[in-house]
């Protein structure tokens, strides 16, 4: 086997990103639940490629500990769904269990896949055996025979593989809804994908070679940002902001330098890495003495103040006249209609997302960071997207929460517990139990054969009827299962029903629809609204 350096792997890492997302739509078919979100693989390649894209930002000669953090910062900010999330994880625990490594021996095998168990498991509240957790926990337990038995890196790195694929068999026999739909394990199929093609990709095997992709990292780029503290009067034009990388520059003599060049001048950090600041007319003349002097730079970034004062003055008008909150609130929701909705009961930020479309960590922090407000409520609205929000409040330098809402109705109720003079616990505490009693109701087309929560058949194609996460009714016609559905979720009993049609359902149908139920349940109060919403041509919730 030939020397395996760094450039291979990060090589493999590429490999791997693009061989899962190549067969994602292998991996999403595995979903066993039969409604058009079956995303388990696009969410892995696209935490994947987040990762390939922040390694490949890295300046050449980055050093190990740069690249582990490029890694899992890129996995955590790509991460979206579930699946994502947990596979960020794994990402992560394999960088810690390498830390300090110089060879990859046997032995290293072993940490990093140890690590990655650990930290996987951690991430998740009540973990399930037959899913990706499993096959992360059987790798593992594969590299630590494998140093048992004193194994050559490519003997152990091929075991790893085969029982990880082994894993993926076998978890049919420990989750039994995947033996039903005759499924292995989506997540965990995926999994082995990416460590089969990292590893193929390692060790030189003939089908993956061929798509490697190099790693030619880009020149320090450099951008115009927006500024907010250049005096008209100063004599200096430019701000000027970089990073130093090295192991030798002068601290003192850097100091004494950047006041020659112009004021407002800032070199803060430590061997190796520095951030520089300073107003100058002459940028080039500030970069160049950084790099005589032993220094690598980046993110290197130049602002004319000059021509960006206008641009400044409106921006901070801007800011002072939008309304500054104590709590502000971010939500997930599909659709143009949904998001309307949520934005007249108060929400912030909606973000556009939901079934098939999760959005990513990085999504969810951004749409913090957009509200004006100290502190930051998340309403995901879709039991895939809990995860991101809560790596998002983790990573945020606002303080965040989230109010674990799964359907956009169970938002819209939530809202009616929000109080904007309440604390962040105390509001996430009241819109948990606002929308407590909301129960939601789904109705969409099968995309696949299947049963319902009794067992009764489901064919490719049927009409299903889905209460609070449970397949409850079948059949051929949209308006049926509507009613059904109401029955099963006890609408006698209620005394409102919202309903939101989907973006291919007319108002036509929406009228004719809405006047059934009325004339099925008298005492129930309907509303009917544009959700737009796409896949899912009805979706309500009774109260």
């Amino acid at each position: 086997m030939s020397e395996i350096t760094t450039s291979s792997v990060l090589n493999a890492i590429a490999v791997a990103a693009k061989t899962l997302e190549s067969r994602k739509d292998e991996v999403n078919r595995l979903n066993v639940f039969p409604v058009p979100d079956g995303d388990t693989g696009t969410n892995m390649s696209l935490t994947l490629q987040m990762v390939v894209k922040n390694v490949a930002k890295l300046p050449i000669g980055s050093t190990g500990a740069e690249i582990r953090k490029a890694i899992t910062t890129g996995a955590l900010m790509g991460a979206r769904g579930n699946s994502g999330v947990i596979t960020s994880q794994i990402l992560r625990g394999l960088c810690e269990g390498l830390e300090g490594v110089e060879e990859l021996d046997v032995n290293a095998i072993d940490s990093a896949l140890d690590s990655a168990r650990t930290v996987a498991f951690q991430a998740v509240r009540k973990p399930v055996e037959g899913t990706i957790l499993t096959v992360i926990k059987d790798a593992a337990a594969s590299a630590r025979k494998a140093k048992r038995k004193k194994m050559s890196v490519e003997d152990a790195l091929e075991t790893v593989v085969k029982d990880a694929y082994a894993s993926v068999q076998n978890t049919p026999e420990l989750l039994p809804v995947l033996k039903e739909n005759g499924v292995v394990d989506a997540g965990g199929y995926g999994l082995a994908i990416l460590l089969d093609a990292f590893v193929a990709s390692l060790l030189g095997k003939e089908g993956f070679t061929e798509d490697a992709i190099s790693f030619a990292r880009p020149a320090p780029k450099v951008a115009i940002e927006q500024i907010d503290d250049w005096d008209p009067d100063s004599a200096f034009r430019y701000c000027t902001e970089f990073l130093v990388h090295s192991d030798t520059v002068d601290v003192d003599e850097a100091k004494a330098f950047l006041p020659t060049m112009g004021d407002c001048d800032l070199m803060v950090g430590m061997h190796p890495n520095f951030k520089v600041h300073v107003h100058s007319n002459r940028p080039d003349q500030v970069l160049g003495w950084f790099l005589d002097h032993d220094s690598q730079i980046s993110e290197v970034h130049v602002h004319n103040m000059g021509l960006q004062s206008e641009e400044r003055t409106e921006k901070i008008e801007a800011e002072r006249a939008a309304e500054h909150k104590t709590v502000g609130i971010v939500a997930v929701a599909p659709g143009s209609g949904n998001a309307k909705i949520l934005e007249s009961l108060g929400v912030d930020v909606v973000v556009s997302g939901g079934q098939t479309m999760n959005p990513s960590t990085a999504d969810l922090l951004e749409a913090a960071n957009k509200v004006n407000a100290d502190q930051v409520i998340i309403m995901p609205n879709n039991s895939n997207i809990v995860m991101a929000a809560q790596a998002a409040c983790q990573v945020s330098e606002k303080p965040c929460i989230v109010v674990p809402t799964k359907t956009v109705p169970q938002s819209f109720s939530a809202m009616f517990g929000f109080n904007p003079e309440a604390t962040l616990e105390e509001n996430a505490e009241a819109m948990a139990e606002a929308f407590a009693d909301t129960k939601t109701g789904e109705v969409t087309h099968a995309i696949k054969d299947s049963k319902d929560a009794h067992g009764n058949p489901i064919k490719n194609g049927d009409v299903i009827g889905i209460a609070d996460g449970s397949i409850e009714c079948v059949g051929s016609s949209l308006e049926d299962v509507v009613l059904d559905l109401l029955e099963v979720m006890e609408a006698d009993d209620a005394d409102t029903a919202t309903i939101l049609a989907g973006a291919d359902y007319s108002d036509e149908e929406l009228e004719a629809l809405v006047a059934r139920i009325e004339e099925t349940y008298e005492d129930l109060e309907v509303e009917s609204h544009r959700g737009e919403q796409p896949l899912y041509p009805i979706v309500f919730s009774v109260e």
